[in-house]
């Protein structure tokens, strides 16, 4: 059945790339995305790759009026719309809670006080409102850490250890029931996102769904942004002959997976009766170390350039986190079909199409970090 769907924030990577999963389906699109320019750079018009077959609407959800105005004709909302970054989100706070929560606060209040016909409400969430993974302790068993401590990221001691019998701790896999312990402004907003949506969806019986996705990657993903992924910072690195810079040991692990196994879980989302007032993660199940990804870039990419271990922190970054993916693969039928290899060639591909348009600005991160004593 043909659907009319808006997509908030859907001429960026994940959004176009829903686009033209849920055309394919038969549905009729309206995107509604800002054009940000830390995203898309200096322009009002939507990028290139953005399928012409759908209407796409410039505005920002923080409009009140313009986002009734492209809700109330529609009738299932993915809202992918948000200020993403989780360094830039410790000092950038009033933007990344007006972008994200207040954004949020105005598609509900829509929902609530004004005529519609919206049937789904679908929430792009985050791995990072989960803060540390679960662990394993073989004495003490299943144990959810806070902060590592300071004396130990100082001493270049990078793995938990358990603080009743001193063991270094085993990482597994993090399912939904684990405790929120969010470490940055950007996984306290996205936990807020839920929690609103949630609250208002029960209230007023409006089906809601939120999907909390690990680290996405794939083709689309804005390269000049110093902010977005750890593969795209690497890529443009990579692109202009520097070498991916890593933090602590390299061996910090998380759950990478494809955009298009993402766009997979956010039809299911929609389609299966079985998501409604759920939470699923997304992801893939399989840790991989932050070292690995850079090997496997420069292989490809510049055979010559070897990753600089720095052996220093970041304030607030999490040792290891991979998903628990038996839930929604139960519930919705999900199975990541994309494998590491496989979706790293295809990014591959996209990354070389860029070259010579693309300009490393992760240093600008790195010193907005360092000055904020964030490094």
């Amino acid at each position: 059945m043909s659907r009319n769907i808006l997509i908030t924030g859907g001429a960026g990577f994940i959004g176009s790339h829903l686009v033209d999963f849920l055309l394919e389906k038969g549905h009729d699109i309206v995107v509604f995305d800002n054009i940000e320019e830390q995203v898309h750079g200096k322009t009002d018009n939507p990028p290139k790759y953005l399928n012409e077959d759908i209407m796409f609407i410039k505005g920002n959800v923080l409009d009140y009026d313009l986002f009734y105005s492209v809700i109330k004709d529609v009738d299932v909302i993915f809202h992918l719309a948000a200020a993403v970054g989780v360094g830039q989100s410790m000092y950038q706070i009033s933007k990344f809670v007006n972008y994200n929560i207040m954004g949020t606060a105005n598609l509900l209040d829509i929902l609530v006080n004004r005529d519609h016909n919206i049937k789904k409400l679908v929430i792009a969430s985050s791995n990072t409102i989960y803060g540390e993974g679960k662990y394993n302790c073989e004495s003490c068993k299943y144990i959810y850490p806070n902060f590592r401590e300071k004396i130990d990221l100082e001493n270049g001691n990078w793995e938990l250890k358990c603080k009743t019998c001193g063991k270094i701790l085993i990482p597994v896999p993090i399912d939904e029931e684990n405790p929120l312990r969010s470490t940055s402004i950007y996984a306290m907003s996205k936990r807020d996102q839920e929690k609103m949506s949630f609250l208002i969806g029960e209230t007023y019986g409006i089906d809601v769904t939120a999907l909390r996705l690990f680290l996405v990657y794939g083709s689309r993903q804005s390269l000049s942004n110093p902010y977005t992924g750890v593969l795209a910072i690497f890529c443009s690195k990579l692109l202009n002959g520097n070498a991916p810079i890593i933090f602590e040991d390299g061996l910090q692990t998380r759950d990478f997976v494809n955009v298009k196994d993402v766009c997979q879980a956010l039809t299911l989302a929609m389609e299966k009766s079985q998501a409604k007032g759920e939470i699923f993660n997304v992801g893939t199940g399989i840790p991989i170390s932050i070292k690995t990804v850079a090997d496997a870039l420069i292989k490809k990419l510049n055979p010559e350039i070897k990753p600089i271990i720095t052996n220093k922190y970041r304030v607030g970054d999490i040792r290891h986190c991979y998903a628990d993916i038996s839930k929604i693969k139960e519930k919705l039928g999900y199975q990541p079909r994309i494998s590491f290899d496989e979706g790293i060639d295809e990014l591959i591909q996209w990354v070389k199409s860029q070259s010579g348009k693309i300009e490393d600005k992760s240093q600008i991160a790195l010193d907005e970090l360092k000055n904020k004593g964030l490094l």
